[in-house]
Order: C-alpha cells, then sequence, then structure tokens
C-alpha cells in the first residue's frame, strides 16, 4: 500500500482547523469532511450539496475510543458489532452527548457515528483535535462519488482540496443500524449486508420509513440518481422498455438484442461485490454519455444485490422538489 502523502494530509489538516471543507476518501465513498464543531463547515457542507438541513450528517472519528464521548451509552449488540467492524463500513446511530451540537443531527436526539478505514481518512482523523462530519461528496440525491475525479466534476474549485485516495474499495455507503424497542434496526442498506450483522446480532429489523422525516441519510424516495431517467426492472422486461439512445446496465450477462455500445456489465463473473464496487462508476459514465434513458437489471434480491436494488429503486424514482 502506497504511504499516504503527508504533505497533503497537513494541508488538509490545516484547512479543516481553519473551519473549511475538504474531500476526503473512505472504503465506501468520498466525502465532504468538516469539523463537527464548526457552525461555518457545516453550514458550507449543506450549501454545497444544497442538502436540506433536516437530513442529518454522519460523524466519522478514528477508533471507537472517540466515539464513547460523543453518546450516551452504546447498547451491548452495537458495541458488538462496533468491535467487530470497525474500522469498516457500518454506521451506529446512537443517543447523542450534550458535546454533540443539534445542527448536525437535524435537531435529533441521535447521532449516526462511523469509524473509516482508509488508508487516507484514518492518519487524517487521528492528527485532528476534532471529529469529521463527511456526507457523500455530492451533491443532494445524485449519484454517489467513489472517484476523485467524481468530486471535482461535482465541485471543481469550490472546495479548496480533494484527498486523492483511489477508487473507493466497496463502493457502497456504510451500512446504517440504530436500536430501538430492544431491537437492531437497519435504516440504510449498505456495504456491510444485513445477513452478516444478523450472524452477530440476530434478526434485524428494516426501518419503515412512513414519513418525510429523514433519521439518517439514504432515506429520501430519490436518491444516488443520475440526471438522465432511470428505469429498473425485471431483465426479461427489458426489451419491451428499449427505445433509440438508451443505456442498458445489466448485472453479468449481457442482453443479446442490446447493442454493444449501449450494454453495460456490472460483473462479468457473477460477483455482487464486483457490481456493487463497480456500479456507482457505470452510472456516472453513463448519465454523461447523453443517452436519453438509462434502463437497470434488477439484481439477484440476496445480500449486496438486495442493496443495489435499493440504491437502484432510489435512484429511479420520479424527481420530487419535495424529497
Amino acid at each position: 500500500m502506497t504511504p499516504p502523502d503527508l504533505t497533503l494530509l497537513e494541508q488538509a489538516v490545516k484547512l479543516l482547523e481553519e473551519d473549511q471543507v475538504v474531500a476526503i476518501p473512505t472504503e465506501t465513498v468520498y466525502g465532504l469532511a468538516g469539523n463537527i464543531f464548526s457552525e461555518k463547515a457545516v453550514s458550507t457542507i449543506y450549501s454545497l450539496k444544497q442538502r436540506p438541513r433536516t437530513n442529518p450528517l454522519i460523524v466519522h472519528v478514528a477508533a471507537l475510543e472517540e466515539a464513547i464521548p460523543l453518546v450516551k451509552e452504546i447498547p451491548s449488540p452495537l458495541l458488538a458489532l462496533a468491535k467487530k467492524y470497525w474500522p469498516g463500513p457500518l454506521t451506529l446511530l446512537l443517543e447523542k452527548s450534550s458535546v454533540v451540537p443539534d445542527s448536525i443531527t437535524a435537531g435529533s436526539s441521535k447521532v449516526a457515528i462511523r469509524v473509516p478505514a482508509h488508508h487516507l481518512t484514518q492518519p487524517l482523523l487521528q492528527k485532528l483535535s476534532f471529529p469529521l462530519v463527511a456526507p457523500s461528496a455530492n451533491p443532494y440525491t445524485r449519484i454517489s462519488p467513489t472517484t476523485a475525479a467524481h468530486v471535482e466534476y461535482y465541485f471543481g474549485s469550490a472546495i479548496p482540496l480533494i484527498l486523492d485516495g483511489g477508487p473507493c474499495k466497496l463502493g457502497l455507503e456504510s451500512t446504517i443500524i440504530g436500536f430501538e424497542n430492544n431491537k437492531p434496526i437497519l435504516y440504510r442498506q449498505g456495504a456491510l449486508e444485513k445477513e452478516i450483522i444478523e450472524q452477530t446480532v440476530g434478526e434485524v429489523t428494516i426501518y419503515q420509513n412512513k414519513t418525510t422525516e429523514t433519521p439518517t441519510p439514504g432515506l429520501a424516495a430519490r436518491h444516488y440518481a443520475p440526471t438522465t431517467p432511470t428505469l429498473l426492472c425485471e431483465r426479461n422486461a427489458i426489451g419491451a422498455q428499449l427505445e433509440e439512445q438508451c443505456a442498458v446496465i445489466v448485472f453479468s450477462e449481457a442482453i443479446a438484442e442490446v447493442s454493444v455500445e449501449q450494454q453495460f456489465v456490472l460483473s462479468e463473473s457473477g460477483s455482487l461485490f464486483e457490481a456493487a464496487h463497480n456500479l456507482y462508476s457505470v452510472l456516472h459514465e453513463v448519465d454523461r454519455g447523453g443517452y436519453k434513458k438509462i434502463i437497470c437489471e434488477k439484481l439477484p434480491e440476496t445480500g449486496l444485490g438486495a442493496v443495489l436494488n435499493d440504491k437502484l429503486k432510489r435512484a429511479s424514482s420520479p424527481l420530487n422538489p419535495h424529497q
């Protein structure tokens, strides 16, 4: 592994200490990072992302020990998950302590916290005297960024520094887990599959968002979305949806009646892990390809396939200015 560029890290530290915003890589997606205690930095993040202030931000710390002062307690099932999967693509939703500003939790009594696993972001967090908030480095509802180039495309010179950590290893957001009525609740499906989590804590209930409230990121009906109209459908229904200047994204096997030029395969080997790694990069490429419509094949509804289907379902949702 290439050692971190200490000059760039020191530059990032200086900018963050000056209440500025820096783009950082994680193993999941790139984030727009700022000091959780800086209202200037937090406001800049919301403004850059055009994100409603009713949508909370995730706190990033270097280790479990640094999360403890930020919360009232960690229920034992969630503590077991943290000990097993931190650093990693796991976010815990916990009752916050008084030191956590309401501005980053959208006024909620709970805060979402994770410990990222990335060779640049880990040493960055260790050099800082404060935690970071770091929502995905994209405008609200748009495709999440998995490379520094995606961040550059979205924001250009609007942010002073993009720490280029290469393509994100996992390419999907962290999984968000909370604890309600003595039961683990899955708020956001992500890179750590529900089935894997259940091996540690038993049965997990998927949160059903029946209101317009968003207790955690990733719950808006429209999210992860290209600007090009997008459709998610079963493989056998794709043919009926084909039209001129249409791009087709499939899981592992090409569709004979679709030209090679307009077809994008997520994993020729049939690996859901590879498909997850490639999904957002393919969506970025297709969205800029001049197509009039994007058709996505529904993946197997198991493990990461269920997670990818959730992302694609939200990407396919109609545009609604209130979501």
